[in-house]
């Protein structure tokens, strides 16, 4: 089982975020990386800081929109590139396996 949590470190001892779930006693191994954060909040106002944003769609996506990675090349997209997949696919399907030795 593995875990990322926060903590703080006092002297040898480091104050976690939240209950661990193991036994008192227990032998754990860490990785201790430090974080970007100039102060630490304390332990007690973890849960009220702000989880992260992630970034949204792009400016000018909309819903349906053909604006997507494929829908950008619809407008170039040819018989041939048709042809060049429709080949590729049916290499796949003709793919002979050879049988491993015992």
């Amino acid at each position: 089982m593995n875990m990322v949590l926060r903590g703080v470190v006092h002297g040898k001892t480091i104050v976690v975020s939240e209950d661990l779930g193991l036994s008192d006693g227990q032998a754990v191994e860490l990785i201790v990386m430090p974080t970007m954060l100039s102060e630490t909040p304390p332990v007690e106002s973890w849960s009220q800081v702000a989880p992260k944003k992630l970034p949204g769609p792009p400016p000018g996506w909309k819903p349906g929109g053909i604006a997507t990675a494929a829908g950008m090349m619809a407008e170039e997209w040819t018989e041939e590139d048709d042809r060049i997949l429709d080949q590729i696919h049916a290499d796949r399907k003709a793919a002979t396996w050879r049988e491993l030795p015992q």
